[in-house]
């Protein structure tokens, strides 16, 4: 027996505005699937498939498991994406090589030094 890893669902208050605002952040592509839920297309070997699944709840606590980028220029990606409408957040981590933000609708990830 095996598993494959084949997809990260994200729930989300609004997927629709969530996902196409992941999808401009990341320059993939998206489409509204059957159910209605968003779905990213990342390049080829780039990862599985992201899909934003709407849910009536509110996220209320930090994330148990968040995602980290590592760009070519750290500084320029934060200010990309805090243009975009992302923003800072402290969630206990003091001073770090990394910087912590929140999505839209508050979902923690982490932009790395690239040479960390």
């Amino acid at each position: 027996m095996s598993l494959a890893f084949d997809e990260i669902c994200i729930d989300a208050n609004d997927a629709t505005a969530l996902g196409e605002w992941w999808a401009q952040v990341l320059g993939w592509p998206h489409e509204l699937d059957g159910d209605g839920d968003v779905r990213l297309h990342p390049p080829p070997g780039a990862g599985p498939d992201w899909i934003f699944i709407a849910v009536p709840d509110e996220k209320v606590v930090k994330n148990r498991i968040h995602l980290d980028f590592r760009p070519d220029d750290q500084q320029a990606e934060v200010d990309r994406v805090i243009a975009m409408g992302a923003r800072h957040v402290d969630i206990g981590q003091g001073e770090q090589s990394w910087v912590v933000l929140a999505d839209p609708e508050g979902n923690e990830f982490c932009i790395l030094a690239p040479d960390d």
